[in-house]
């Protein structure tokens, strides 16, 4: 039995209106699924373009595998998405238009053990956005404190 990795980029949902979400595989070379495994990586800074047709992740920080040797991977280097044609093509379209960029959600291992990113179009939100995102999480939070208050 594995263990449940799940890398979080909390940053996104702040930053961005997630408008629709993917799930891609990885292309990884083998210290790396390791170091994943492990629980290490980030993806706050990453970002996702798409090149001759392909979708590419780059900034995705996956630190070196403690065990590895000479051959371990490059930290920050360009790791290809896998996707099928139809998705690709409907991504292409739409980071076409005026403001929408590819951001890369979350960074999971499958039930068969292979790490997934998911992925979302999004569209930046401007600083007003911003402070009513701030208001919301405030006032769900000093709610849910009044109500366990009460509760007990």
């Amino acid at each position: 039995m594995q263990k449940k990795v799940e890398i979080r980029n909390k940053r996104a949902a702040f930053e961005y209106n997630l408008l629709e979400s993917y799930v891609a595989g990885i292309m990884l070379k083998g210290t790396e699924i390791k170091s994943i495994r492990d629980g290490a990586g980030s993806i706050s800074e990453a970002y996702c373009f798409i090149k001759n047709g392909e979708l590419f992740v780059k900034n995705m920080n996956i630190p070196e595998y403690s065990h590895g040797n000479l051959m371990n991977h490059d930290i920050l280097r360009l790791r290809k998405l896998l996707l099928n044609k139809r998705e690709l093509k409907k991504i292409d379209t739409k980071t076409r238009e005026k403001g929408v960029a590819v951001v890369p959600i979350r960074l999971f291992l499958s039930d068969r053990g292979f790490a997934k990113l998911e992925i979302a179009l999004a569209r930046g939100k401007k600083s007003f956005d911003k402070r009513e995102t701030i208001k919301q999480k405030d006032s769900k939070r000093e709610m849910d404190r009044v109500m366990k208050k009460y509760r007990v």
